[in-house]
């Protein structure tokens, strides 16, 4: 069965070098994007050029109506979904917690949590024995925020991807005996476009002393261990935690 990976938020930093390093692997890629079209049709050109087989496919996974939409294009453009990596997520601008309105809280939900859930229904529909699948694995994209908590910049934030670490958990054992792994990669500091989305564009330059390995690490070491775990190397491990953070 030909293996084909749907990933959210799949147009840059770690969801493009993960779409690009399972093209690589053999995956067909379905990579998601919410507005920013130019990018992922250039990662769908890039896979293409190397042999590969893609799609770009539009969807604001806070939006039930156009998750479902996604899936079913990638349905009937690439086949049977065998793997998802849920990647897509938004920061917001540094602030506390006495600062921030319920929009901006609602937004950081959303994306990050019911996106997420809404993504892994589908998935968990299309993939599950129980309802007639032939099995899959589910990668969620949590962060080292949800055991940091991040105090004073993205409070919010690390809250969401503390809810991403619970369902992980959680549906990991609901869906184990159907042939589905779920598990979750926790990054700490990436060199990635989000943190200038944040409005701290040095971030990770910043901060690098705090990280034991006195370095950020890059959108490429990340995609490694999402590949690892979506492979059948990983074939017993699903309820993982895994850190990707240079011991922070």
């Amino acid at each position: 069965m030909e293996k084909l990976v749907l990933i959210t938020g799949g147009s840059r930093g770690i969801g493009a070098a993960t779409a690009l390093t399972a093209a690589r692997k053999g995956y067909a890629v379905a990579v998601n994007y919410a507005a920013n079209s130019q990018a992922a049709d250039e990662v769908v050109r890039e896979i293409r050029a190397a042999g590969g087989k893609a799609m770009s496919v539009q969807a604001d996974v806070a939006h039930e109506d156009e998750v479902m939409a996604m899936f079913e294009k990638v349905d009937a453009q690439l086949g049977r979904l065998t793997a998802l990596v849920n990647n897509a997520g938004v920061v917001d601008v540094t602030a506390r917690l006495d600062e921030m309105s319920a929009a901006r809280l609602k937004r950081m939900f959303d994306v990050n949590v019911i996106g997420s859930m809404l993504c892994a229904r589908e998935a968990v529909r299309r993939m599950s024995t129980r309802h007639g699948g032939a099995g899959g694995v589910i990668v969620n994209l949590s962060s080292a925020a949800a055991r940091i908590g991040a105090p004073g910049q993205y409070l919010d934030y690390a809250a969401a991807k503390g809810a991403i670490d619970t369902f992980t958990l959680g549906l990991a054992k609901e869906v184990a005996a159907e042939g589905i792994r779920v598990n979750a990669v926790r990054p700490g500091l990436i060199e990635t476009e989000i943190h200038a989305s944040g409005g701290l564009p040095d971030r990770v330059r910043e901060l690098a002393h705090l990280v034991p390995m006195k370095r950020g690490g890059t959108a490429q070491e990340v995609a490694e261990a999402i590949i690892w775990l979506m492979s059948d190397e990983a074939s017993y491990t699903t309820m993982a935690l895994l850190d990707v953070s240079g011991g922070r």
